[in-house]
């Protein structure tokens, strides 16, 4: 079998041409990421979570018109969160980019959002704070950018621990590039509550978070009562939202099936994941730098998409960090270990 390889710098941006920037505001705990790449791309989308919050995603159907998107966004906020969407259409405005319509270009920039509002940051703006971090991170974007407790994990938590933001890539046989980026806000756990590793360590490359190898035990039934998916779940605290990318071309009919896959990696690093209160959502994208993938390609597209989902999870938790007024540790913090 074949021994999988991360791109160099182990980030969805290893899939050539693709852009991320973060923004975050520390006393409101929360923030937005943006995903851009040098020239429109192919998405497509797949939502298993029960209480989504979207902007735009019905363009994403393979029967409509739009072909291609300018940028995604990841935000928190819930639905004030979808505004981040506008400030991201301002900066793509300003540089020239979007969907022509006569002589008029229209960005076209799809988003999602996750539910951080009882997180302890301070809520009571005046003004929508998210435009203009919307803005922000569509500047900030570049090939290297943060994880943990930034962009749109800012404010992030799962049962036990603080969430965050996360990223992981992969390398095909064909030298093609597979990656995940991932705001992590999930209603269930990561691991398993009586030890010190991750639900996702069987594919860990290298110590990416942690090294810990994988779970020792059979995993048990989760106890509701034992953790606090119960008190999350009531208050809708909770949605995982995330972007899976490659540079093999894909039509908005494939890059659904890529982000079906990414789904999949919810599965394996979050339990329990999808559920009715989560507004688990995940992206499909595609720059279509390389020829269309054969066969045997496209099931190993599929198969590297799940698994570097379920890293990226695990790397968004793994490197959260604590802040004034966090109202659950973070990783490092109840494992002795970061």
């Amino acid at each position: 079998m074949r021994t999988a390889a991360t791109g160099p710098l182990n980030l969805i941006t290893d899939v050539p041409g693709i852009l991320v920037g973060n923004a975050q505001d520390a006393g409101l705990k929360s923030g937005v990421t943006c995903l851009s790449a040098d020239a429109p791309f192919v998405a497509g989308v797949d939502i298993r979570g029960g209480a989504p919050g979207t902007r735009e995603t019905d363009l994403l159907d393979p029967e409509r018109t739009v072909a291609e998107v300018d940028a995604l966004v990841l935000s928190g906020g819930s639905a004030f969160g979808l505004d981040a969407a506008s400030g991201v259409v301002d900066g793509l405005h300003k540089d020239g980019r979007g969907f022509a319509v006569g002589d008029v270009r229209v960005p076209i920039v799809p988003g999602a959002i996750l539910f951080d509002l009882l997180n302890g940051g301070d809520k009571a703006w005046g003004a929508n704070p998210y435009r203009a971090l919307g803005l922000a991170a569509y500047q900030e974007r570049s090939a290297s950018f943060d994880l943990g407790s930034c962009g749109a994990g800012t404010g992030a938590v799962t049962a036990r621990h603080k969430g965050g933001l996360g990223s992981a890539s992969f390398t095909l046989s064909s030298g093609a590039v597979v990656g995940a980026l991932v705001a992590v806000n999930a209603v269930g756990d990561v691991g398993p509550s009586d030890e010190q590793a991750f639900w996702a360590g069987s594919w860990e490359q290298g110590a990416e978070f942690g090294g810990f190898g994988p779970v020792g035990h059979q995993a048990q039934v989760m106890d509701i009562s034992d953790t606090k998916l119960a008190a999350l779940a009531s208050e809708r605290a909770n949605t995982t939202i995330g972007i899976v990318a490659t540079d093999v071309a894909l039509d908005k009919a494939g890059c659904k099936r890529l982000a079906v896959a990414g789904q999949d990696g919810f599965a394996l690093a979050i339990q329990p994941a999808h559920t009715a209160f989560d507004g688990d959502l995940v992206f499909g994208v595609s720059t279509g730098r390389r020829k269309p993938a054969d066969l045997a390609e496209q099931i190993e597209l599929s198969h590297l998409a799940t698994l570097v989902m379920a890293r990226a999870i695990a790397r968004a938790v793994f490197e959260a960090t604590p802040s004034t007024g966090d109202l659950v540790p973070c990783w490092s913090q109840a494992t002795g270990a970061g």
